[in-house]
């Protein structure tokens, strides 16, 4: 089986994150970077689905010269051959810019599978995974849980609500955006590590992908939390005042 995964580096959680001079991205001049924690967890499904059925393992990964640190951890965990998007777009490039250039790519390799983490950490859109599916043109299940290989194609558990869960079958190929959480990550070894420095990584301009990249969303502008304070003294007896309290606790501050 040829299983892809798409990977993203995002800044690091323990970072200390500032705004830009511009005011519409972080300032990355001393930001140390990561794999996105939800796309290391489909790493490590499509790595236990690879060490039980055979094939390949390939990550892609859209974003600048540094992403290849991100890339080299993966190969480094047991993925067979990477793909680098060279992409020097700034990180808050929308999904539709993402997915267009990851389809691009992915259709020319005829891929079995194709998982993508839940989201991202620093921006959380949660649709990479989605629009490539309908610009691939392949079925697509989201928040997976379980994946089997089945004689059909794929059985998944994908998580509902209220500790619901649906099974389904999926025809092969597919895309599939996995939950966090659901299996325990592997470390890359001092051999994988070693290893990883003579694996293939492929790398291509977005410039030469795709000429279709026009972002469909902007960000204006981005800024630290507003911290204010304010004192409301409610009037009338003890049962007037409870019935005020609970409507600005629903209605303005929506705390119920």
């Amino acid at each position: 089986m040829k299983i892809f995964v798409s990977i993203k580096q995002v800044p690091a959680r323990d970072s200390n994150l500032r705004v830009d001079a511009g005011g519409k991205w972080l300032d990355e001049s001393d930001l140390t970077f990561e794999m996105n924690e939800p796309d290391a967890y489909a790493l490590e499904e499509a790595l236990q689905l690879r060490d039980k059925t055979g094939g390949e393992v390939v990550v892609v990964c859209a974003g600048p010269d540094r992403a290849a640190q991100t890339i080299r951890e993966a190969l480094a965990k047991g993925a067979d051959r990477a793909i680098h998007i060279r992409q020097d777009e700034p990180a808050s490039a929308d999904s539709l810019v993402t997915a267009r250039l990851l389809a691009k790519v992915l259709a020319k390799e005829t891929p079995d599978l194709i998982l993508t983490g839940l989201q991202s950490d620093d921006l959380g859109y949660g649709q990479t995974g989605v629009i490539l599916a309908e610009l691939l043109g392949m079925a697509h299940a989201t928040i997976v849980m379980e994946v089997e290989v089945a004689a059909a194609g794929l059985r998944v558990k994908r998580e509902l609500e209220d500790g619901w869960f649906q099974h389904i079958q999926l025809p092969l190929p597919a895309v599939l955006t996995i939950q966090s959480g659901i299996k325990k990550l592997r470390y890359a070894t001092l051999m994988g590590i070693k290893k990883a420095r003579a694996k293939d990584v492929k790398v291509v301009e977005a410039g030469s992908v795709t000429a279709e990249a026009s972002a469909a969303i902007f960000v204006e502008r981005v800024y630290l939390p507003e911290h204010k304070k304010q004192t409301q003294f409610l009037t009338g007896d003890p049962r007037q005042a409870a019935a005020q309290l609970i409507e600005k606790l629903r209605f303005e501050a929506r705390a119920l």
